[in-house]
């Protein structure tokens, strides 16, 4: 076999190599997508809080959508699991590409006033650790905005 066809039969292989890698590591990340739900946050007339059951499990997460003016308060406080953990997002901010404007969990609760009008993104989660385990997280999360 010449020194061409080798380096020809390499590069081959190579490329079969690179291609079936590609794939598979596309299909383990299309099999193991994270759950993300998303709920709008409605308070019933006159109320300035709303408290809200929930649960998910492993590497999923809730989003929680709510409407706030700049110069408002907003307070978060999660009861339940241990695992359950919260980010606030500011209006544009996308969780997982943008900095927490705060965060909490159980026995640690957040209040701040907020930057901009818009609609504020609260992201119930937990660790990575619990996540990997795939433990399920119960949880009951209260936001209010004054």
């Amino acid at each position: 076999m010449s020194a061409m066809m080798k380096q020809t039969a390499t590069r081959s292989a190579i490329a079969k190599f690179v291609f079936a890698f590609a794939m598979m590591t596309a299909s383990a990340t299309a099999i193991s997508a994270d759950k993300v739900t998303t709920v709008p946050v409605k308070f019933a007339k006159g109320a300035s809080s709303a408290t809200i059951k929930g649960d998910f499990a492993g590497y999923d997460s809730v989003q929680y959508t709510l409407a706030a003016k700049a110069g408002q308060s907003m307070t978060v406080k999660v009861a339940g699991s241990t695992n359950a953990n919260f980010n606030v997002f500011a209006p544009g901010a996308t969780p997982g590409q943008a900095q927490a404007l705060g965060q909490g969990g159980v026995g640690s609760d957040w209040s701040g006033a907020l930057p901009a009008t818009g609609t504020y993104t609260v992201q119930v989660y937990q660790m990575r650790a619990s996540a990997r385990r795939g433990e399920k997280v119960a949880y009951t999360i209260t936001v209010g905005i004054r």
